[in-house]
């Protein structure tokens, strides 16, 4: 019987980094679901369509292909066979993946390959619907998250580290626009799970955050 975890959550809670070492440690596959919505963000961007033009998005959804490849320490992403894993982390990529995960098409397109991934093997899958539309019988279901000033904060330190340094002004800013379009859209929009537990990170560091979703997913899984 395989195991399925759901982390989800709001953008910049430490959903990703903090999933990937969990599956690393434990043993699970990793599958970031947030990096396909931002895939076909980016092949909307490429092929000059606006991510919110809903039927403009759905008319491409027949020329993406996607692969979530489980790779060492995470996930590499393929869109129609090239790597941009990396390309999908960019600041516009990600408001465009927000834009296109309202499109029901799109939920539509991705909800299938997500369970397939969970069917048979053990899986920690975090996004923003896990527990409540893509696996809501996810044996652990946990709700991540933080104030937006922390989430801005971490944020901002993270593009200061890639060299991409912005005010912080302007990244609250984009933390807020993000949750206020992921709450506030018709399909799936981002709230807790009923029988999730949750798990608020403002005042906890990385090891600390760590350490108690572990403890949650052992104790819930009875691992």
């Amino acid at each position: 019987m395989s195991i399925s975890v759901a982390i989800d959550g709001p953008s910049g809670a430490g959903k990703s980094t903090l999933a990937r070492r969990l599956a690393a440690e434990m043993g699970f596959v990793y599958v970031d679901t947030g990096a396909m919505y931002r895939s076909i963000g980016l092949f909307a961007l490429e092929s000059g369509i606006d991510p919110h033009d809903a039927a403009g998005v759905e008319a491409l959804l027949p020329q993406i292909h996607l692969e979530a490849r489980p790779v060492p320490g995470g996930q590499q992403m393929l869109l129609n066979g090239r790597d941009v894993t990396d390309q999908v982390r960019r600041e516009e990529v990600g408001m465009a993946a927000s834009a296109v995960s309202a499109l029901p098409a799109v939920r539509a397109f991705l909800l299938d390959k997500q369970r397939q991934m969970a069917a048979s093997q053990n899986v920690l899958m975090d996004g923003r619907d896990i527990g409540t539309v893509v696996l809501p019988g996810a044996t652990v279901k946990i709700f991540l998250t933080a104030a937006p000033q922390a989430r801005a904060l971490r944020r901002q330190k993270e593009l200061e580290a890639k060299g991409q340094p912005r005010p912080y002004g302007e990244v609250l800013a984009d933390v807020l626009q993000r949750d206020e379009q992921d709450s506030s859209r018709a399909a799936a929009p981002l709230r807790q799970a009923e029988d999730a537990v949750r798990l608020d990170t403002t005042y906890l560091d990385f090891e600390e955050s760590f350490a108690r979703l572990r403890e949650i997913i052992c104790r819930r899984a009875g691992l």
